[in-house]
């Protein structure tokens, strides 16, 4: 659906995109991350047709963004971070301007609008003005109008920044929902919503893609081993000596005694941390010790962001521990 190639964008002296390649699949929700600064809008502005490149191309729909702009940018429903809404006008107002600049007319634009102002939730307040209208529904309003003319992929830049609790829900579900019949591109600093609802993971850096793909390969390939912390009434050594008898233990160590009991952590290899910590259990049992505690700490995409980020300059991403994650991508840009 889109394929973006060795795409580069310089300000003078300051490459914001550096040699940027990846191709986006229909019918997905893609989680677009990275650091303040890392080239995320710069991205979303040139994918969308609304900044030129220094170098490279972008494809939408087979269409090139720069030399067949109208046909590819109908294919696209775009939400800017700070969304263009005319705060005079009411919802539906707006909503019928933008779908007549986007050439919807007569019946096609009211069941359009209709159809979208339902899709966002917009019923209550689609006559009031936008002006008095909350922030979680102004975002809806943005999203409701990237929505007119039925594009197949849908960008939206930051789309709960700055919403409460609530609203945040809301709109992650309205996320969900159209990742049901379009592809959806969005970028965030809340990595638990992307982890919560994203089929694919981007996360670039200083202009670059460190990773690309499923949030749970993510996990596996790049984060530290699994694990847990116990308290027990065994003593050190005898801690020791149960857990030589559990398999798939890479280390284990005592992290504070306090009276008659001990509490100590356990790295483990093993995928799955459920099966490790039953064995564990099983082990001080057979031994008559007490396990008044067991806190399992499982890898998150949190743990993925900070150690790609903090270790890109290093060459994180040609390590072979993370050489699986972009090959596609990889195959693409050779071509």
């Amino acid at each position: 659906m889109i394929l973006v190639e060795h795409l580069t964008k310089c300000y003078g002296d300051y490459t914001a995109i550096n040699d940027l390649s990846f191709e986006i699949k229909e019918s997905q929700v893609y989680g677009f991350l990275g650091v303040n600064g890392a080239g995320k809008t710069t991205t979303l502005n040139i994918m969308t047709g609304c900044l030129s490149a220094t170098e490279g191309r972008v494809t939408i729909g087979g269409y090139d963004i720069f030399e067949e702009p109208k046909k590819a940018k109908k294919l696209i429903g775009y939400l800017p971070e700070h969304p263009p809404l005319y705060m005079n006008e009411s919802p539906l107002e707006y909503l019928r301007f933008v779908g007549e600049a986007k050439g919807l007319r007569g019946g096609d634009l009211n069941h359009q609008v209709d159809q979208v102002i339902q899709k966002t939730k917009l019923d209550d307040v689609k006559n009031k003005s936008i002006s008095s209208l909350s922030k979680g529904y102004k975002q809806r309003v943005g999203i409701a109008q990237a929505l007119l003319g039925n594009p197949k992929v849908i960008i939206l830049d930051e789309p709960t920044v700055g919403l409460d609790p609530i609203q945040i829900v809301e709109i992650r579900d309205l996320i969900k929902e159209l990742g049901k019949t379009h592809t959806v591109i969005f970028s965030s600093h809340i990595l638990s919503e992307v982890q919560a609802i994203c089929d694919r993971v981007l996360i670039i850096d200083k202009g670059k893609l460190i990773a690309f793909d499923e949030p749970e390969n993510l996990e596996k390939l790049l984060l530290a081993p699994n694990e847990i912390i116990i308290t027990t009434d065994a003593g050190e050594e005898e801690i020791r000596e149960i857990l030589a008898q559990v398999d798939h233990i890479i280390e284990t160590g005592v992290e504070d005694r306090e009276g008659e009991y001990v509490r100590a952590y356990i790295k483990t290899d093993l995928d799955n941390i459920y099966e490790i910590s039953r064995a564990v259990f099983s082990a001080f049992a057979s031994r008559g010790k007490v396990l008044l505690e067991m806190t399992l700490k499982k890898a998150n995409l949190e743990d993925v962001f900070i150690e790609l980020t903090e270790n890109s300059d290093h060459g994180v991403e040609n390590k072979e521990r993370t050489s699986t994650i972009n090959k596609s991508e990889s195959e693409v840009a050779a071509k």
